[in-house]
């Protein structure tokens, strides 16, 4: 299954040099969703190519508006667009009360159910239990109630030898049961077992996003091991002070994160329009943790 992160926005709060506001789409499969939906979203998303009517789960980390007031431009264009289908929105306290004044005084009546759920800022929280994946909630520490997104695959079927099947072909149930990674048995009592034919699943993927947040260890527990973390780094080392005044992080304090978290690798975004050229907090962050790069609207990374 496809598991990838495509950066619709990397900026913090005003867009500049080309760079838009928070949004990103994290594609699994057939399915997509939606994390952020900063100001120019609908824009981005026809920019790139999104297949936008897959978009079932949008996820807003907070209230300020460099993450969400891109939401009601593209809950307008799916309405504009027909789409039947429902639309899931997680997001903190009062966004549903934000989202349907709109809708109210702007006297529209979507085409398509429109449900909200609430986010909690103060513990991990499971949002979505989908058939192959789970997103789940976890607190940030920022200037009003924020979250961060955890979304985690679940475990894959086992894999069936080939050279097994050669030796000994097996019936089509027979191949689905040990997939299922259970022996089966046929209807003459031969046993055909896991071990003899099948190799183990492939290994659980998980994507972290921590948006808004100052430098807090406290995080490490929830991104323990992820595949790629996105973590806000709206600083360079020389305004530190203005970050944690601000309630935000700098590349290093991002890489500092990544490295105690032991994740395999760090997706650095969030930018100050301060900064022109981004190779510096690159440069930055990569003198603590490796394994690091510069997230870039439009791109797509694979987990």
């Amino acid at each position: 299954m496809e598991f990838s992160v495509t950066i619709l926005g990397s900026n913090s709060a005003v867009p500049a040099h080309d760079r838009n506001q928070t949004s990103q789409i994290v594609t699994l499969g057939s399915k997509l969703l939606m994390i952020d939906c900063g100001e120019a979203t609908q824009i981005q998303l026809q920019r790139y190519k999104i297949r936008s009517f897959k978009i079932d789960h949008i996820f807003i980390s907070h209230l300020h508006g460099d993450h969400y007031l891109g939401l009601m431009g593209v809950i307008s264009t799916f309405h504009l667009n027909k789409r039947k289908t429902p639309l899931t929105i997680y997001g903190p306290r009062g966004l549903d009360e934000i989202i349907t004044t709109q809708l109210k005084y702007g006297n529209t009546k979507l085409n398509y159910p429109l449900h909200f759920v609430r986010t909690d800022p103060d513990q991990k929280q499971l949002l979505v239990d989908a058939k192959k994946f789970m997103v789940y909630s976890f607190p940030l520490k920022h200037r009003l109630p924020c979250t961060g997104f955890l979304v985690v695959e679940k475990p894959g079927l086992r894999h069936i030898i080939k050279e097994k099947l050669l030796e000994q072909p097996l019936s089509i149930p027979a191949i689905n049961v040990l997939k299922h990674g259970k022996d089966y048995m046929d209807k003459d009592g031969n046993v055909f077992t896991v071990e003899e034919f099948t190799r183990p699943p492939d290994p659980i993927r998980k994507y972290a996003f921590c948006s808004d947040t100052i430098f807090d260890e406290e995080l490490v527990p929830y991104l323990k091991g992820v595949d790629l973390l996105y973590h806000e780094s709206t600083f360079m080392e020389a305004e530190c002070e203005r970050a944690a005044e601000t309630y935000h992080c700098t590349a290093s304090q991002a890489a500092t994160i990544a490295q105690k978290a032991d994740v395999k690798q760090l997706l650095l975004g969030h930018y100050s329009t301060r900064y022109v050229e981004l190779e510096p907090l690159w440069e930055e962050a990569k003198r603590v943790f490796d394994r690091c790069q510069l997230s870039t609207e439009g791109e797509t990374y694979s987990l």
